[in-house]
């Protein structure tokens, strides 16, 4: 069995992302699969799957702002932000809680139109008061309790594309993006 079909899902989970108008994604252990690598100049560096930016894109296209909450610093997220074409950023965030919150106020939506994508106990504070908690399959038991979602694809390997895919099943917009493809 694996880890995410090991934690039941909410009832509701449809429902609630049917409601995301803003959907905030962490970024270490969940754009990325959670390992540090540091270059010979003590830099760190990240790998990112492109099915997740492409999602990401996706979603954005489809009319639900996406965001970038990480406690960590680093040029690599700015540039990974830029080439996605996401405006917010924000990074070296020690208590995500209080970000979040000023987050909302700056998109103009409701703790209950958004949704957030954490795994790791410092992103509980987001996940207990956005509208629709998320977390990857291997983010710790504890974690994945207070998600409402949780994705069968791996951090930083497609859980944020499973993600935005079923954001907008559940809103009815992802048939018109992928016809976007094809026509």
């Amino acid at each position: 069995m694996s880890a995410a079909s090991a934690v039941p899902l909410s009832p509701d989970a449809l429902e609630r992302a049917k409601r995301v108008r803003l959907m905030v994604f962490d970024v270490d252990g969940v754009l990325t699969d959670g390992r540090l690598w540091y270059g010979p100049e003590g830099e760190t560096l990240k790998v990112f799957h492109v099915a997740d930016g492409h999602g990401m894109k996706m979603l954005a296209a489809s009319g639900v702002v996406t965001a970038l909450l990480s406690g960590r610093r680093s040029a690599a997220v700015e540039r990974r932000g830029v080439e996605l074409g996401i405006a917010h950023v924000l990074q070296g965030i020690e208590d995500k809680r209080p970000a979040f919150e000023r987050l909302l106020a700056q998109v103009g939506v409701g703790a209950e139109a958004a949704g957030f994508m954490g795994d790791e106990l410092v992103d509980l504070p987001v996940m207990t008061c956005c509208g629709f908690a998320c977390a990857p399959g291997e983010a710790p038991e504890f974690v994945r309790r207070h998600a409402q979602y949780v994705t069968r694809a791996p951090a930083g390997g497609g859980a944020v594309r499973e993600l935005c895919d079923l954001l907008m099943q559940a809103q009815g917009t992802l048939a018109a993006r992928l016809a976007a493809y094809v026509a």
